[in-house]
């Protein structure tokens, strides 16, 4: 039987968040998920095939309109260790501001050569507990995946 895109895309996020799930959420977890995932490896290339074709089928970015779409994907659970998953697929924009109380885990990636998100070509970027940010795309569209422990997002504008 072959999987379908969600299951697909749902292991890669369950395997990752287990990867990760006893570490502080910062520079140091940054830095293990660049080398153990880094934007030239295969499992890089699945999850942004699989981004793509979770928007085509219509289940992923579901709100929004135009160059900015975005959607939670899964709520936090034991199987995701607790962190929830949201995609946003902008373009030469900014989102609203917005805090994380337990930090946040992003992957980026650009859909353009130039495209940026928070000045960061393609990988993985974290923000510690307590940082707070204007989310920005610039340079052409990104999709940006984001895992936040516990779900935990406080929008401050």
């Amino acid at each position: 039987m072959t999987q379908t895109t969600r299951e697909r895309f749902d292991a890669h996020m369950a395997s990752i968040s287990a990867a990760i799930a006893d570490m502080p959420v910062g520079k140091d977890m940054e830095a293990f998920l660049n080398e153990k995932y880094p934007a030239s490896s295969p499992i890089f290339a699945d999850i942004e095939s699989l981004c793509r074709q979770a928007i085509a089928e219509g289940w992923m970015c579901k709100e929004g309109r135009g160059d900015v779409r975005w959607g939670r994907v899964s709520e936090p659970s034991p199987k995701l260790h607790d962190f929830s998953v949201d995609v946003v697929s902008m373009a030469h924009d900014y989102g609203p501001h917005h805090s994380h109380p337990m930090g946040e885990i992003v992957l980026t990636m650009p859909q353009t050569p130039a495209a940026r998100f928070d000045s960061c070509d393609a990988g993985w970027l974290v923000y510690p507990p307590g940082s707070g940010h204007y989310p920005t795309v610039t340079g052409g569209p990104a999709l940006v995946l984001y895992l936040l422990p516990k779900g935990k997002i406080a929008f401050t504008r």
